[in-house]
């Protein structure tokens, strides 16, 4: 019912507001079209994201849950979307917004979150995983290269190349770089660069152009070729913002086919600079060891043991020397203390020694079986012989005649012969 009003009585405005609101959410649900300006993600249970129409200046909010928001993929800014919503208007605010209960991407965004897709299960399965990259050789003899027939990506890694390593050589195959058969004939080509065995690195390369054209580049089977292939494969495809699927499954990925060029040869003029440095460096280094080696040598031929090798011998024959003189004055000394105590002890025995007693009057009576030693052992007129120190003497006894204090026999009177 329309509302009546006029100066004098005016509507309040909450109540038009409630009936606008009322009108608004009475139409239905509607699918629209827009590309996405913004998407505003929050810690909450609703999202945001604003829309403008492709053709009109026009934009409106849209509101969603986080699930809805999800479930359409890597949504990004500027991605063309459909999305089924239903108006909605806030009283307070009047805002007009719409909710929004599923989003599709449609045209380029929907191709682009088809391949975010199969990127993710060819990550999933551990395709892109760096430790599966082959390393790049050096300087390789023979480069592969796959890519349009005399397009400028094709001048542009062989020129470049060559402009760097003049000794490279390549082995080129042709194929379609964009169509639906550009895959297959792309994988037939790096089949037989695969098996050759001169052949140590392959490039694929192209150059830029739209999402649709770059398409046979995130192809499955091509990106399932290049992780099987036995040779190391650079991905040259477009310009730095171009990113194909094939870029993630390369051995390396260069930013142009020009990059590409750079990033599988040597600069040849760098190099040879750098083994002229090294060169240098080697000879400072072998210069400075030998200066540092005949400096020792110096040295060890300065120390006194070199120039004179005899004289630790002459010190060591000193010492010898002295060691025998020590020696013999100490033999000399310990013989003649020797000799001393041989001399003394030979005087204390020859003055106990019967010959001794002798020499100096003493004499031995004897009557020839045993010696006399009492005047009880003869009888007057025996025969005696007596030992002096020069001879002998025979004796005859005339008297014995014993102490006066000796009372082991009685006195007797006896003859005996004086001594001589």
């Amino acid at each position: 019912m329309p509302l009546e009003s006029s100066p004098d009585k005016p509507q309040p405005l909450a109540r038009v507001v409630s009936g606008l609101r009322g009108w608004i959410e009475r139409t239905g649900d509607i699918w629209v079209e827009g590309q996405v300006l913004e998407i505003n993600r929050r810690n909450t249970a609703t999202q945001y994201l604003k829309l403008r129409d492709l053709r009109a200046d026009v934009s409106a909010t849209l509101t969603c849950s986080r699930l809805v928001l999800d479930a359409a993929g890597p949504l990004t800014e500027g991605a063309t979307v459909a999305a089924w919503v239903k108006a909605r208007m806030f009283e307070r605010t009047t805002q007009l917004t719409f909710e929004c209960r599923e989003i599709r991407p449609v045209g380029e965004g929907q191709l682009l979150a088809r391949l975010e897709q199969l990127k993710r299960t060819l990550q999933a399965e551990g395709l892109f995983d760096p430790v599966r990259k082959k390393r790049l050789p050096f300087a390789p003899a023979v480069i592969g290269l796959v890519s349009g027939a005399n397009s400028d990506a094709e001048r542009d890694v062989i020129t470049n190349t060559r402009r760097r390593w003049p000794a490279a050589r390549f082995e080129v195959r042709h194929t379609p770089v964009q169509g639906p058969d550009a895959a297959n004939a792309i994988m037939a080509a790096l089949a037989d660069l695969d098996a050759n065995p001169a052949v140590e690195v392959v490039v694929i390369a192209r150059g830029g152009g739209s999402l649709e054209d770059l398409l046979p580049f995130s192809d499955e089977g091509l990106v399932r070729a290049v992780a099987a292939a036995r040779t190391p494969v650079v991905s040259a495809i477009g310009h730095e913002k171009d990113s194909p699927i094939l870029d993630n499954v390369a051995d390396l990925r260069a930013s142009t086919p020009t990059d590409a060029a750079r990033r599988i040869v040597p600069d040849a003029v760098e190099e040879l600079a750098m083994v002229a440095q090294h060169r240098t460096r080697l000879l400072n280094a072998v210069s400075s060891r030998l200066d540092n080696e005949q400096r020792h040598l110096d040295q060890l031929r300065s120390r006194p043991v070199l120039v004179n090798p005899l004289a630790s011998f002459e010190v060591h024959d000193e010492a010898l020397r002295l060691l025998r003189q020590s020696l013999r004055t100490s033999i000399a000394r310990v013989v003649t203390h020797e000799h001393q105590e041989v001399e003394h002890l030979l005087g204390r025995v020859r003055s106990l020694s019967p010959q001794r007693t002798l020499e100096r009057g003493y004499a031995i009576l004897s009557d020839g079986s045993d010696t006399i030693t009492s005047v009880h052992q003869v009888d007057e007129a025996d025969d005696l012989m007596a030992w002096v120190h020069d001879g002998q003497i025979i004796l005859e006894v005339r008297q014995a005649i014993p102490h006066p204090e000796d009372t082991s026999r009685p006195h007797e009177t006896r003859t005996t012969q004086e001594r001589v």
